[in-house]
């Protein structure tokens, strides 16, 4: 099969890169990783044959980064994973960000092109990703891990509708923020805001990569369209 009729989440688990390279067309590889390159790329219309070079490129390198291959890995060592690497590193990141788009607002919002809304925005956030990853601790990890992941179909589908949820609420925070982009004569504390947006959003976009894709793709895999 050509990969540009392979799914988005196919691709991005077979070939390192591949997730950076999506990230960069806006092409959702993690909400929409069940989508082929063909449609995904048709929907946004982007030109997939810039693309398609550039994964061959990258499929045809050898990974010298020395990064684990989670693919491979146990399902309960892929959940440690997770729990340490996105769902711990998201409470760390979220209270910060909130304190200093309170303090921008609060400072900046005379200007127009101030973030208004941005905190109250991220709140939202932090309540609604707290309350997914207490379901996923709580509920379907557990199941994983105690090996009945194959009877937990239904979970898993409610997750993944979460993570819709969660993009659709990374798009309206790069809409509030100019896609996190910084004015001009933005102060140090708006700077940091912003740089802190851009990991956050990289984090949670591998994160949900990294559950829709690669463990929840074990046990319930996503019907390709």
């Amino acid at each position: 099969m050509e990969l540009i009729d392979l799914s988005l989440g196919q691709l991005a688990r077979r070939i390192p890169g591949a997730t950076r390279l999506f990230d960069a067309h806006r092409l959702d590889f993690c909400c929409g990783g069940n989508k082929t390159l063909r449609a995904a790329a048709e929907a946004a219309g982007v030109d997939t044959a810039p693309i398609v070079k550039e994964l061959q490129v990258l499929a045809g390198r050898i990974d010298t980064s020395g990064a684990r291959d989670w693919q491979e890995a146990p399902a309960a060592e892929l959940v440690e994973h997770i729990l340490a690497r996105y769902h711990a590193v998201h409470r760390e990141q979220l209270p910060e960000l909130i304190r200093l788009a309170r303090k921008v607002e609060q400072v900046h919002g005379d200007r127009a092109d101030c973030p208004h809304g941005l905190a109250e925005h991220l709140s939202a956030m932090a309540q609604e990703l707290e309350s997914h990853m207490r379901k996923e601790e709580d509920v379907l990890f557990p199941m994983i891990v105690r090996g009945q992941g194959p009877r937990a179909g239904a979970p898993i589908n409610v997750m993944r509708m979460e993570h819709d949820d969660h993009g659709v609420a990374l798009r309206a925070m790069e809409a509030m923020t100019n896609d996190i982009t910084a004015p001009g004569g933005a102060c140090t504390t708006w700077r940091a805001l912003y740089t802190g947006l851009r990991t956050f959003r990289e984090d949670l976009m591998a994160h949900i990569h990294t559950e829709n894709n690669i463990l929840f793709e074990r046990f319930a895999p996503a019907v390709v369209h």
